[in-house]
């Protein structure tokens, strides 16, 4: 783990291991001033000194938003007026190593919403109005600001449809980043992702081509296959039958991938016959040319999920770089991942550093100690389970734990020994506590992958209200990323 040095009054790295909350706490809460003498004294119970936003807690009690943040409201508030760029932070090291110096936010498009975590209101009973789910694109704009202002990398967004329930509520990414980039200076936006079954793979190239001249490069492309039944299958497209899926996402990349690169081209598939033979203006339409083409170099992203050998071989076929959520500790599950993408990528004449070319996700919640950070996540992280659990996204579920899910009644989810959020911290995909904690586990996962550049947090857990989103990336921004070198 990163040590101090007093003789530079820097840390420096040692150990790569990751340490849990327990044995930070043990081990760092005594000397946490001296090691972070430029940071403000943190607040804590025994801290006589009155909150500064404690008048505000009837006005967040009233509203539903839990009262152990809910205060810092007006603190957000203030922070958002302050000068765009914030003071830095000098960085824990100069060592020319560090590789991370890109951070995004992945936001799927969760509406603000009460009554959540498993005695909650069951998930296919939401049925939110509709002002409400449109509220999705007032809290965009809020959270692309803010990210602008602190200098994150990339805001990085996912497609999806007909979510009444408000989980998921931006159907069309490439639209609102085209209004996003003209409300922000820096940011960048990331298609985390579009999915390619419920598009004509010449539209979707078309109009990534189109954000990417308006936006002068700001958008970065990505493309998935789906995972939702009620969004591919509605737009005709398989789902169900997961081999019909790939082979058509497969030739959609295909015919993308010659609209991109070649000034004219032809396709001549089981999916798509591009351009038909048809007569036009007096010849036979025998290719076709993408108007506009990007003016940029296209940076290709896909989610690495089942990390199948032929999964993995397609994306490096294609130069597509991958993204994998849920962290990566050392020796887990996702660990494994990266080792083979590193061996597939140098089978294709790529040799990587191990974490290169990749984007790894963690969920971060930065509060005084490691339990604080649980207990005020504990509800969004069950929101989670709920959302995802039915659809596979969840480890480890057994049948009837997922039959319980969909029972609609939350007695049964509580009596179900459903994953808790203890799970997703000892698993290593969930950083909780004070930032020099998150920082230290960010430079122990950056010391066990050299080729890691580029890390997303995931601070819009499912039914987190705007205000708490806000707050974390100031806390993250302020906190954690100037130690890192190169970030912007």
């Amino acid at each position: 783990m990163p040590e101090f040095c007093r003789s530079s009054g820097k840390f420096v790295l040692n150990s790569p291991s990751i340490q849990s909350p327990k044995s930070y706490e043990n081990q760092h809460t005594s000397d946490r001033k001296r090691r972070h003498p430029h940071h403000p004294p943190h607040h804590s119970p025994n801290n006589t000194t009155k909150h500064p936003y404690s008048e505000h807690a009837a006005t967040a009690a009233s509203s539903g938003i839990p009262a152990a943040w809910s205060g810092r409201i007006a603190a957000i508030q203030r922070l958002n007026n302050k000068p765009r760029h914030h003071t830095p932070i000098a960085p824990l090291c100069d060592n020319p190593t560090i590789m991370i110096n890109k951070f995004g936010v992945l936001y799927a498009g969760c509406v603000d919403m009460d009554d959540i975590g498993y005695a909650g209101t069951p998930a296919n009973e939401r049925w939110l109005p509709d002002d409400q789910l449109a509220s999705v694109f007032k809290k965009s704009e809020s959270f692309a600001k803010t990210m602008d202002n602190l200098g994150f990398d990339t805001f990085w967004g996912a497609e999806h449809h007909f979510q009444r329930e408000g989980y998921e509520c931006i159907p069309n990414l490439l639209m609102l980043f085209v209004h996003l980039a003209h409300l922000t200076k820096d940011l960048r936006f990331g298609c985390g992702f579009n999915i390619n079954p419920m598009w004509h793979p010449l539209r979707l190239a078309e109009d990534y081509a189109t954000a990417d001249i308006v936006t002068n490069g700001r958008v970065r492309f990505g493309i998935g296959r789906g995972y939702h039944s009620r969004e591919v299958e509605v737009f005709g497209n398989p789902i169900i039958d997961q081999d019909a899926n790939r082979e058509l996402f497969e030739e959609q990349v295909e015919v993308m991938w010659k609209a991109f690169n070649e000034p004219a081209f032809s396709h001549h598939g089981k999916h798509y016959e591009i351009p038909p033979r048809v007569p036009y203006r007096g010849y036979e339409l025998e290719e076709i040319t993408l108007v506009p083409r990007p003016k940029h170099p296209v940076e290709w992203w896909q989610p690495v999920v089942s990390a199948s050998e032929r999964g993995l071989n397609f994306m490096a076929k294609y130069g597509i770089k991958g993204m994998i959520g849920g962290g990566a500790a050392p020796g887990g599950a996702s660990d494994v991942v990266v080792h083979k993408w590193q061996e597939v990528q140098a089978e294709h004449g790529r040799e990587l550093e191990l974490g290169g070319d990749l984007i790894i996700s963690f969920s971060v919640y930065i509060a005084d100690t490691p339990e604080q950070a649980i207990e005020e996540s504990r509800l969004w992280a069950e929101e989670r389970v709920k959302m995802f659990g039915p659809l596979g996204f969840v480890r480890g579920l057994s049948d009837a734990q997922v039959a319980a899910i969909n029972s609609n009644d939350p007695a049964q989810l509580v009596a179900s020994d459903l994953p808790t959020i203890e799970g997703d911290v000892e698993s290593g995909g969930f950083f909780a506590g004070p930032a020099d904690l998150v920082t230290e586990k960010l430079l122990a996962v950056q010391d066990h992958y050299p080729g890691l550049e580029e890390v997303n947090i995931g601070i819009t857990g499912m039914g987190m209200p705007e205000s708490a989103t806000l707050e974390q990336m100031h806390r993250f921004a302020e906190g954690v990323m100037p130690h890192f070198n190169g970030n912007r």
